[in-house]
């Protein structure tokens, strides 16, 4: 067994381990741009880095890599293409993907082609022609979008009448928030006049009248849930389908961020099917019966790809859907509300600090949703008073409003803000002329307060609320254009290699895994992405055009743009 060979390449190197490897690596690639992401070192180099055994064997030039390779090595020359780690999902929800690409898409653009009501209407009839849905069958659609749809308003149940009075119809907000059905949806699942709001919900009304408007928020959906999220005739082949959508954004770590138990046993049942060729990190739903909860999984050990990492718990919802918990009020209140409107917490504070502080002691992890600094606050407290003394890097998802005073407390709670940075686009007009006006709107996800903080945090898609587009990610986080083409709050742009490390090293960090994933370094686990670019020397505006060439897990291809061959001229 021959030792590990080292090369004096700076800095980078110092993270190199001498130890027995193989007689040879299953794979070397070799580039003039590899950006580590390995603590310290900032800029791209010319290296090689050996795979084998799906880790990373060895890293050094290119003109001392002979000692890895033996006549079954195969060597990629990638010339000026980049290789990075793969880029990890901090936060989303992966059978929704596949699901939501199943269903009616009445998202409007770029996600899809929605722009006035007419067209939701028009793209849910062809839905149901195309589909040959039989009377009665229920009838889904994802992504509709009040912010974008000319009319500036939620379908309501008169709309989705229009598209059938025989189907029971519901599409999804936008956000996953709230939903929109149509009259016999709504007699489906008996709801009426005479039904109450339920805890941590919302049933809209015809003005002075109790009769529902067919638009529901939070908890007031959660009767439409079990037709809204079906994995469809082939379950295996959705979550399969997902895999593939991410691998081809980069992605090798991806979360399902609000699992209840029979997404959990699909995710390892397409596992052992050999459906699934990347890292799963699921967080069950912990609202409710924590105690079961707390003994239901093995936290922090994957079998196979799939690895129970904690608990999500819900303390709010949507700022775009307004109903995201405010201490000051919304910009403009949503229809039937008064100027004071803050919106609203899903369940008291009681609770919260009971339910962290029962999974805390069980040290089990907890990301939590809290995008208002209502619910922010709510968070900080119960951590605060669950006061661990352990390693719990309980994670803030979304975190929109956090305030300076919120980060320096989080920073002293070690909560890790993960931010839906893509909201400065997708919503960052809406969210400056409707939901919180410019002042507020300017520093939704704060990531150049929290660089400046020397904090862990990340960003993240939340797909499928939008699509898993890392390129896209960068961008918006670098960036904070709207729409519209405005820049919003341009002092929390922070740097390409600050972007970078949220969806690498520090997303690593977030899931428990830094000392395996995120970087580029000797040991760690060899998933890497190849990009058209070095992102590092590209304007941050041209980040749009970063391309994905080739995914690799456990340094295994999943993903190719073409059929990347195998190359000795250096291109």
């Amino acid at each position: 067994m021959k030792q590990l060979i080292l090369t004096s390449v700076g800095l980078l190197l110092a993270t190199s381990w001498i130890g027995e490897a193989h007689a040879a690596a299953d794979k070397i690639f070799v580039s003039n741009n590899v950006v580590t992401m390995a603590p310290g070192v900032r800029t791209a180099k010319a290296l090689a880095v050996a795979v084998d055994n799906g880790k990373i064997s060895w890293i050094g030039s290119a003109e001392d890599m002979a000692a890895q390779q033996d006549s079954a090595t195969e060597i990629i020359q990638l010339g000026d293409r980049a290789l990075l780690p793969g880029f990890i999902d901090a936060h989303g929800h992966l059978p929704g993907v596949g699901i939501f690409a199943q269903l009616a898409n009445v998202a409007s653009p770029p996600v899809g082609p929605v722009k006035t009501m007419a067209d939701l209407i028009a793209e849910l009839k062809q839905y149901v022609a195309d589909k040959e849905i039989p009377e009665g069958e229920w009838v889904v659609g994802r992504g509709y979008d009040d912010s974008l749809i000319a009319e500036g308003r939620h379908p309501t149940r008169d709309d989705l009448d229009l598209v059938s009075t025989k189907h029971p119809i519901v599409i999804i907000h936008v956000s996953g928030h709230l939903s929109a059905t149509n009259s016999r949806a709504l007699a489906r699942v008996g709801i009426n006049a005479e039904t109450p709001d339920p805890p941590g919900g919302h049933i809209r009304r015809r003005p002075n009248s109790n009769e529902p408007t067919g638009v529901l928020e939070e908890t007031a959906s959660s009767a439409m849930r079990q037709f809204m999220m079906n994995p469809g005739e082939d379950p295996l082949a959705s979550v399969r389908l997902a895999l593939e959508t991410y691998a081809q954004h980069g992605i090798t770590t991806a979360q399902d961020g609000a699992s209840n138990p029979g997404s959990i046993q699909l995710m390892q049942a397409a596992d052992r099917a050999g459906q699934v060729m990347m890292d799963i990190i699921a967080y069950p739903y912990g609202m409710s019966e924590e105690n079961q909860v707390v003994g239901a999984f093995e936290y922090g050990k994957y079998t196979g790809r799939v690895k129970v990492g904690g608990v999500k718990l819900m303390l709010d919802g949507s700022p775009q859907g307004k109903t995201a918990y405010l201490t000051k009020p919304y910009h403009v209140p949503p229809l039937g509300q008064d100027k004071d409107y803050l919106g609203y917490p899903n369940v008291p504070q009681a609770r919260v600090s009971h339910l962290v502080a029962t999974y805390m002691d069980a040290h089990v992890p907890i990301i939590a949703h809290a995008n208002g600094d209502a619910a922010a606050d709510m968070l900080i407290e119960a951590v605060t008073d669950a006061d661990p003394q352990h390693d719990h890097r309980t994670v803030m998802i979304h975190a929109q409003t956090v305030r300076e005073d919120q980060l320096t407390d989080m920073k002293r709670l070690n909560i890790v803000p993960s931010y839906f940075a893509a909201h400065s686009f997708y919503w960052g007009d809406w969210h400056r002329d409707s939901v919180f006006g410019v002042e507020r709107a300017s520093r939704i996800s704060p990531t150049a307060s929290t660089v400046a903080r020397g904090m862990w945090f990340t960003v993240h898609n939340d797909a499928p609320v939008v699509p898993p587009d890392m390129s896209r990610l960068l961008w918006a986080t670098t960036n904070r254009i709207t729409r519209s083409g405005q820049v919003l709050g341009e002092n929390q742009r922070i740097s390409i290699y600050d972007a970078l490390r949220a969806v690498t090293i520090n997303a690593a960090y977030q899931h428990f895994e830094d000392d395996r994933k995120g970087s580029i370094e000797v040991g760690k686990q060899a998933d890497l992405v190849i990009l058209d670019q070095n992102p590092l020397a590209m304007d941050s505006v041209d980040l749009l055009s970063l391309e994905v060439v080739a995914t690799y897990s456990r340094g295994e291809q999943i993903y190719s743009a073409a059929n990347l061959q195998n190359r000795d001229d250096g291109a």
